[in-house]
């Protein structure tokens, strides 16, 4: 896949854009961590003018391919969404009866006291790395959202996309998501989203 990492000033741009856990920390193994991501993801789309067309949360990382809806600033929705899952994610950790939450607890601290950052054990990596793409551009659209979707593949979590949970390749499969994406529709002519032939057989079985 092209990973130019060409930016534009037009807030109202589609991106592909990752976020990445302090020190590649897999902080996202279990079913309350995972539900503070999609929940958040819903929020914002409802009500912060988030739009996304792809997503996929891994352990260690979240990929998008999103916008934001006319009168939002790109920039800003991105930030306040990484604060607020961050900020869940501190809540829902002192709840959870997990036996790695000091270790990691302690990876955020000592990562915080290195940058002499803010936080005390702050989530996020600074960097984003927002790729645009430009209006029009279904063929490299089409390209980030496969990409986005076979991050499950190459990590021999699934055969297929749509087998793995917590991605918009269920959506682009015809099943429901846990995200209230926006689907790309294809035109003639542009490459399709892979749907496995395992998905082909369960539909025409039923």
């Amino acid at each position: 896949m092209n990973r130019d990492r060409k930016k534009s000033n037009d807030q109202q741009a589609c991106y592909f854009i990752t976020f990445n856990v302090v020190e590649w920390v897999d902080i996202f193994v279990r079913p309350a961590y995972k539900r503070v991501v999609t929940d958040a993801l819903n929020e914002y789309i409802a009500y912060h003018g988030l739009v996304v067309y792809a997503w996929c949360l891994m352990s260690n990382h979240v990929h998008l391919v999103a916008q934001v809806k006319h009168g939002h600033t790109f920039a800003v929705v991105i930030r306040n969404l990484k604060k607020s899952i961050a900020r869940k994610m501190m809540e829902v950790m002192d709840d959870e009866p997990d036996p790695r939450k000091e270790w990691m607890l302690g990876r955020f601290e000592n990562f915080s006291q290195c940058l002499k950052r803010l936080e005390k054990h702050p989530l996020w990596q600074d960097c984003n790395h927002p790729v645009h793409i430009e209006s029009g551009n279904r063929e490299l659209l089409l390209e980030h959202i496969h990409y986005i979707h076979e991050n499950p593949v190459r990590d021999r979590i699934v055969e297929y996309p749509e087998e793995y949970l917590f991605s918009s390749a269920r959506d682009y499969s015809g099943m429901k998501g846990l995200v209230h994406i926006r689907k790309v529709t294809s035109l003639p002519g542009d490459p399709l989203p892979t749907i496995s032939p395992r998905f082909m057989q369960r539909e025409n079985m039923n």
